[in-house]
């Protein structure tokens, strides 16, 4: 059967991304094994950083050991059947919700062999439904809510037990592809970049662009929508939460700071929940094929590591007081503004380049038959709600301070040490500083992230505007940061 035009639309060759195969057998090994280091190294036994990492020269594997609360059974004590079979309750749970609940019915964008995918949206009625259990559960049991609990008790092995699902997904998803047959197949189709021939590369950067499951009794699922805005997101703040009522279990208070994170990182999450048919035109939906790159980041990268500033202040409380949190909550304010801002204008201008908050607009025609906005948000950086979601970051560190802490034995006495119900204190020490590593990586690593995203959309345009997309670059000159960058 000879090519149509969109299926050789398709043909361009990408190049490797990510450093290419090793890159991405470095990232597929070298970020579960950051997650794990992270979660003993900063922990609630001896302090955060560990005691002994502070002094590598006279390091003591067995001291360290005992600091961290390496498991008595080694590495066979990271993971539990009790947590797996938790974890997959929970995803479980979310199906159904994702069946059972009501939600609005919506066409994906077309994709580049022809046809739409319909996509099911009740994200947030599904969160809220969640929610609102463990609201009650909390309001009955306070702190001592078994949820809480389990997840502040076993959080070493419920990381474990994702991380597995995430290798058991792109494995699934990666021989699933295999399947996908020419001519638009159930409007199934391999993404540009995702088959190179090079296994692990492809297992990394994903294979099929938007593959599905038919699970029995809950119907079809798109595996990528899913995991993109439910399980790992809901996650984020219920891991959260648990943090919170952790720090009470051991204080008998709660502090602004924890409090004000959790929050805000809520409203976050179910703002993107509110918002969810805006993921139809993202890259990660688009463009990118469904593998471990994305299997691992929604579901263990997203609640694991953005919980580190709650799961630092449950062992070691920080008070910001009134101005810290205007001060903040303004920098916040402002990141939101931004991005939120900029992604309605662009979304509208999308649906209705007429309508009248956005008519004003100046904008580029492309010999692609695509407007390029040249005006409003999207003409002062070509993506300045990079900028905004960036300076989102910064209010879920900062609250954490120059972060870092010792624990010590109760009856100890130390100079502007917090006590615990238990009698154990906590002091900055000679950690102070140090802790910044855990608390401050978010920061750093989505700046990483938004500049990496940046390069791999330049050369998305690159190849579909030519000369058009040089043009534009000369009338919008900044990528993210107005007169930085």
């Amino acid at each position: 059967m000879a090519k149509t035009k969109k299926q050789a639309a398709q043909a361009p060759q990408h190049g490797y991304e990510f450093g290419g195969p090793l890159g991405a057998a470095a990232i597929t090994f070298g970020l579960p094994t950051l997650l794990t280091v992270f979660a003993f190294a900063c922990n609630d036994v001896s302090g955060c950083p560990a005691p002994s990492l502070l002094h590598p020269k006279s390091l003591d594997l067995e001291a360290l050991k005992q600091e961290v609360g390496w498991p008595e059974d080694g590495i066979w004590g990271l993971a539990s059947w009790k947590a797996m079979g938790a974890t997959l309750a929970y995803y479980l749970f979310s199906a159904i919700l994702y069946r059972l609940l009501p939600g609005t019915e919506v066409e994906g964008v077309e994709l580049s062999s022809g046809g739409r995918l319909k996509y099911k949206f009740n994200a947030l009625a599904s969160s809220m439904f969640t929610l609102v259990i463990c609201a009650a559960g909390t309001y009955t049991q306070g702190a001592d809510f078994p949820v809480w609990t389990f997840l502040a008790d076993n959080y070493v092995q419920i990381l474990t037990s994702n991380i597995i699902l995430a290798f058991a997904l792109a494995i699934y998803v990666y021989v699933s592809s295999f399947s996908v047959k020419p001519g638009n197949h159930e409007h199934r189709e391999l993404a540009a970049g995702g088959h190179t021939g090079n296994m692990m590369y492809d297992f990394y950067i994903g294979r099929e662009l938007n593959p599905r499951i038919t699970i029995p009794l809950i119907g079809e699922i798109d595996i990528k929508e899913f995991i993109e805005v439910r399980p790992g997101l809901l996650g984020w703040i219920l891991l959260n939460c648990a943090f919170v009522a952790k720090q009470y279990r051991l204080y008998g208070y709660v502090t602004d700071s924890i409090v004000f994170i959790t929050v805000i990182q809520a409203i976050y999450v179910l703002d993107c929940h509110f918002m969810e048919p805006a993921i139809l035109t993202t890259m990660d939906i688009t463009t990118d094929g469904l593998g471990y790159m994305l299997c691992f980041g929604n579901i263990v990268w997203v609640p694991f590591m953005y919980t580190q500033q709650t799961r630092y202040l449950s062992t070691h409380p920080q008070r910001m007081g009134t101005a810290g949190i205007i001060g903040i909550g303004a920098i916040l304010l402002t990141g939101f503004a931004i991005f939120r801002l900029s992604n309605l204008q662009k979304n509208i201008f999308r649906t209705n380049p007429n309508d009248p908050r956005v008519a004003h607009l100046k904008y580029m025609e492309t010999k692609a038959g695509t407007r390029l906005l040249i005006s409003g948000w999207w003409g002062i950086a070509r993506h300045i709600n990079y900028l905004g979601d960036w300076l989102q970051a910064w209010p879920y560190s900062l609250p954490t301070g120059m972060a870092g802490y010792q624990i010590l034995s109760a009856g100890t006495n130390a100079a502007g040490a917090v006590t615990m119900l238990d009698g154990r204190e906590v002091v900055p020490g000679e950690a102070r500083g140090w802790g910044i590593v855990f608390t401050y990586f978010y920061v750093v690593y989505f700046a990483v992230l938004l500049i990496h995203r940046d390069g791999r959309d330049d050369e998305k345009c690159r190849r579909k505007y030519g000369e058009d997309w040089e043009k534009y670059k000369k009338i919008v000159r900044w990528r993210i940061v107005p007169y930085v960058y």
